[in-house]
């Protein structure tokens, strides 16, 4: 079965696979846990196709910064709702790092978290599928903010107030 996802506010199949659930080492499209981009990482960049890679909760994205434009997707995993470090994980990658790949926030996802992942940078967000269609909704919940952020999973960008 494919997996779907919200992908820029609407929902789509995922044209990704993750690695450990049995995508090849073709040229499809490939999302590799961290530790296996590091086990690997020399077979990884020789291998012909997309690369995305999730990193962990508990790592700086630091560790990415060398390898940054070889990805063409990162994901922060979220371990529960008192799991915050994703939202830090995906400022960072955006607004020092400057990626402008698909930031995925993966595991613990939920719609009321998703206008806030958005703001700080997330496009695509991994959902249970019976959440997706409603969950779409939750982009507009504000039309504007009293704090700054990039907004760079919003489509429309949000009034400032001042």
């Amino acid at each position: 079965m494919q997996r779907r996802l919200l992908r820029d506010g609407r929902v789509v199949v995922d044209e990704w696979k993750y690695w450990q659930e049995g995508a090849d080492r073709g040229s499809a499209p490939v999302i590799l846990a961290f530790n296996d981009w590091l086990k690997d990482r020399d077979a990884w960049i020789a291998r012909a196709g997309r690369l995305g890679v999730i990193l962990p909760a508990s790592y700086s994205v630091e560790r990415l910064v060398h390898d940054l434009a070889r990805f063409e997707l990162i994901g922060a995993e979220f371990s529960g709702p008192g799991d915050g470090r994703g939202y830090t994980q995906a400022r960072q990658l955006r607004e020092q790092l400057k990626f402008r790949g698909e930031l995925r926030a993966t595991g613990y996802v939920r719609r009321d978290q998703l206008f806030f992942l958005a703001r700080c940078g997330f496009n695509s967000f991994e959902m249970a599928d019976n959440e997706l269609d409603e969950a779409s909704e939750a982009f507009g919940t504000f039309s504007a903010a009293y704090q700054w952020s990039n907004d760079a999973g919003l489509r429309t960008p949000l009034r400032h107030q001042l």
